[in-house]
């Protein structure tokens, strides 16, 4: 007898007798927390989610984002997994994009401000890196500052403040996620809390750092640097100006 088992995700566009009139009872019979999970074959832990909202009214596609939306990253550091998110703020909507994700485990730091650097050195950010580096006593956040030259602070943590600044920014329309932060909607599926009502820290490295983004991180935020062009420069002798030095 053999033990193993399989899992295939699939959506009811995908189960031929189901009609539309019963996909519709069907939808409107479940909670919103839920209609993911239930159509699409989503995975989700329920009543539990701290953030219970369709993955579609959070999702959005990707596009260019322009130079003068002021732009900022969040960081949550650690050894297992480092995360970091980058966010873009519309004047005019008044919404927060986050536009970009990065999750990787067991790297230096290095590493990671390489990553970070990549996506714009001039982007400043907040970063959850007060922990102490063994190896010469200072605090992680002056080596992001100091060795690799990223423009850093801490954030604001308080996590309770900071889950319902995120959960008013999602349910209100504020907050979109590009489709392709897929390792962000990776981990607000399982986001959650226990039979207790404590938050489940597995898996949440992005979540944390969305949270620091929301909180402290988009005060920070810039607009692309204007690069200043080099003017001619005029000398003046006399009654007479002359256009740069090689003028006679």
């Amino acid at each position: 007898m053999s033990l193993n088992k399989w899992y295939t995700q699939i959506s009811w566009e995908e189960v031929p007798h189901l009609e539309e009139k019963a996909k519709a009872e069907l939808l409107a019979s479940v909670p919103p927390y839920q209609k993911e999970a239930r159509s699409k074959g989503i995975p989700t832990l329920g009543s539990g989610l701290i953030y219970p909202i369709p993955e579609s009214e959070m999702r959005e596609s990707d596009f260019k984002i322009p130079d003068h939306w002021k732009r900022a990253w969040a960081l949550d550091t650690g050894w297992n997994w480092t995360a970091c998110v980058w966010g873009a703020f519309d004047p005019e909507s008044k919404v927060t994009h986050i536009y970009s994700a990065y999750k990787r485990g067991q790297a230096e730091p290095a590493v990671h401000a390489e990553a970070i650097r990549g996506r714009g050195k001039w982007i400043p950010g907040v970063g959850d890196a007060a922990n102490i580096n063994v190896k010469d006593g200072r605090q992680m956040v002056e080596i992001y500052r100091e060795d690799y030259k990223l423009d850093i602070q801490l954030p604001v943590k308080a996590v309770e403040a900071g889950i319902y600044k995120v959960w008013c920014a999602l349910t209100q329309g504020t907050l979109k996620v590009f489709a392709s932060c897929a390792p962000w909607f990776e981990e607000v599926r399982f986001y959650a809390r226990d039979e207790q009502g404590k938050i489940v820290k597995k898996n949440d490295h992005l979540m944390d750092a969305t949270r620091y983004l929301l909180m402290n991180g988009m005060d920070r935020a810039i607009a692309v640097p204007v690069v200043q062009e080099d003017k001619p420069r005029y000398v003046s002798m006399g009654n007479d100006i002359s256009q740069g030095w090689m003028a006679s």
